[in-house]
């Protein structure tokens, strides 16, 4: 008897003693990679099939449960996804799309009541994802929401500032090159004082993520100059400012033009109705006339 709660004792401290532990990518991974996250015990005996997952939020910082077995394009916009009980206790999580989760903590959660914090979860894992979006190249004096043309135009003694970015996972390396040229400009910025006839031409801008050498974007501008008396709408700025012109003047004549409308509408609906006409009101009615209701009264009175 002796020998078998021994036995149990033993069994109860090993089962309490094991630890939930969440395996996923130990290497940073690329954008368009599935990941897979899976929750285990230290005690691989034990079930793992009471647990789920949960992720830090960054913008309430609490722990959110994961429900299902998958993480859909919908949470990155705040939807809740449900699976079946069957995917719900898979122990594992399978991510489509990692980005969003890039630098998020997950854990593994036990869903046995026995079980309080902190005892209850695995220490959080989180993993990178390396990504870079596409390039782009900004002027000074040009708004960045309609971007640099491929033909800036620029009149002789101009100066041209043209700076390129990238929305990436790691600050990458940016390289200014001219078509025909051997120099090589490290920096984000391409800066020409009073530009000449040897500044005209290809401008290429090379950006390269410092972790994935594959991860390469290029943009090139060309640059043409024109007269120094040539007319300012001409400029590629000048047009830019024809057409921000343009598109406010569209808009003004737009609102006026609805305005006069609505005017003219709420004048004459107020003249097609007139004036009310009240004289009926003041005209007696008797018994005998053809406006009388019938009536059992034998007076010749006036009723108003």
């Amino acid at each position: 008897m002796k020998a078998l709660l021994l036995v149990a004792l033993v069994l109860l401290i090993h089962g309490t003693n094991a630890t939930l532990i969440i395996k996923g990518p130990t290497e940073p991974i690329l954008e368009g990679e599935v990941v897979t996250l899976e929750c285990l015990y230290s005690d691989s005996d034990l079930n793992v099939t009471k647990v789920h997952f949960e992720y830090l939020s960054s913008y309430q910082n609490v722990w959110r449960k994961v429900w299902g077995s998958s993480l859909s394009r919908g949470y990155c916009y705040g939807w809740d996804y449900f699976n079946s009980e069957e995917e719900e206790s898979s122990g594992r999580l399978l991510i489509s799309f990692p980005t969003r989760f890039s630098g998020v903590p997950f854990r593994c959660v036990s869903d046995n009541e026995n079980v309080t914090a902190p005892d209850n979860s695995s220490e959080p894992l989180t993993f990178k994802v390396q990504y870079m979006r596409e390039l782009s190249v900004s002027m000074e004096g040009y708004t960045s929401y309609l971007g640099v043309p491929q033909d800036l135009k620029v009149r002789l003694g101009d100066d041209v500032e043209l700076k390129c970015s990238a929305s990436s996972s790691e600050e990458p390396s940016y390289y200014w090159q001219k078509e025909g040229n051997d120099w090589i400009l490290p920096s984000s910025t391409l800066t020409l004082k009073k530009v000449s006839a040897v500044d005209e031409g290809k401008y290429t801008c090379m950006a390269e993520h410092p972790s994935v050498k594959s991860f390469t974007k290029t943009r090139t501008i060309s640059i043409t100059l024109l007269p120094e008396d040539a007319a300012w709408y001409e400029t590629t700025n000048g047009r830019l400012w024809l057409m921000t012109s343009a598109a406010a003047v569209s808009l003004l004549v737009f609102i006026l033009s609805v305005t006069v409308f609505l005017c003219r509408r709420a004048k004459r609906i107020r003249t097609s109705k007139g004036p009310i006409d009240d004289r009926s009101q003041k005209k007696p009615i008797y018994k005998s006339s053809v406006e009388s209701l019938p009536s059992t009264c034998a007076d010749k009175q006036p009723l108003v």
